[in-house]
């Protein structure tokens, strides 16, 4: 019987400190019962769990999460259970890779205009080595220099200040890559927007209605950092519009505070919502 999941973590493949490995260690040590890896712009890291799934292990469904923008701001695009070997989701892995890589240059060379701050060049070949480098990676890295005295100084006063123009995968592109995989494309913890930004109430629903106009099936009302209030708001949309959810912990080892599983879910399965139950029908959980 699954009793606890967590749909939303991340590996070293993306911005996460643990390898696959370590997560699959980690996971099975917390005693979830159902996990999913969701690399930013990556899916590397799901086929080495599927290799190293074992019977009796946790149950398993691939994941991924896709950086996203548009006229109207960001958005984090989940999806889940794809076919990782058809060309729609491999695309906009693809797409989102080479955005990153892009930023990834432009930071660097923003760092070294504005401030004077500059990397070995052993040091700017070990970030393009990363599968996705991502604000973490060159916020370590200045606090190694010492440029910095934590990795979140130096994203918030630092990298946040750049305002790059090197473009995003779009919303209704990563959701069209992940549907046309097979798979159920979800809207990451949907009240938050760019930095602090908290969206909620008519703002919420008009971005949930143009994303499920291009497809959104679900979202993910059970999430670490929401409040109850958020987060009952957010179970009203999904039943309102008859959207699967997930739970997620948004998991990156040490370089976020948050433990494996700590999503908010109900810990009694038999309160679990309908889109909840729904989702796990849907990708042969529960029956």
């Amino acid at each position: 019987m699954i009793k606890k999941i967590d749909l939303h973590m991340h590996s070293t493949v993306s911005d996460g400190t643990d390898t696959p490995e370590i997560i699959l260690e980690n996971v099975r040590a917390a005693g979830i019962d159902l996990f999913s890896l969701t690399d930013h712009d990556a899916i590397k890291g799901c086929l080495t769990i599927r290799s190293l799934l074992k019977d009796g292990d946790p149950a398993f469904i691939s994941g991924v999460e896709f950086s996203c923008k548009d006229e109207d701001g960001k958005y984090h695009i989940l999806g889940y259970g794809y076919d990782p070997a058809l060309p729609s989701i491999l695309n906009v892995v693809e797409a989102g890779h080479s955005l990153r890589m892009r930023k990834l240059d432009a930071r660097l060379d923003f760092l070294k205009d504005e401030y004077g701050f500059e990397f070995s060049s052993e040091d700017v070949d070990m970030l393009h080595s990363i599968d996705n480098p991502g604000k973490p990676h060159i916020g370590n890295l200045m606090v190694k220099y010492g440029y910095a005295e934590s990795k979140n100084v130096a994203i918030d006063n630092y990298l946040n200040k750049l305002k790059a123009k090197t473009g995003y995968v779009r919303p209704e592109q990563a959701i069209e890559g992940i549907a046309k995989a097979g798979g159920i494309p979800v809207l990451a913890h949907p009240a938050y927007g760019s930095g602090e930004e908290l969206i909620l109430g008519a703002e919420m629903e008009a971005r949930l209605k143009k994303l499920i106009g291009f497809g959104l099936k679900g979202m993910e009302a059970f999430y670490s950092g929401f409040t109850d209030k958020i987060q009952d708001q957010m179970l009203g949309f999904a039943e309102r519009y008859g959207l699967y959810i997930t739970a997620g912990s948004d998991y990156h080892g040490k370089n976020k505070l948050v433990p494996l599983a700590d999503t908010n879910l109900y810990e009694d399965p038999s309160k679990w919502p309908k889109g909840l139950n729904d989702f796990l029908k849907k990708n042969g959980m529960i029956s």
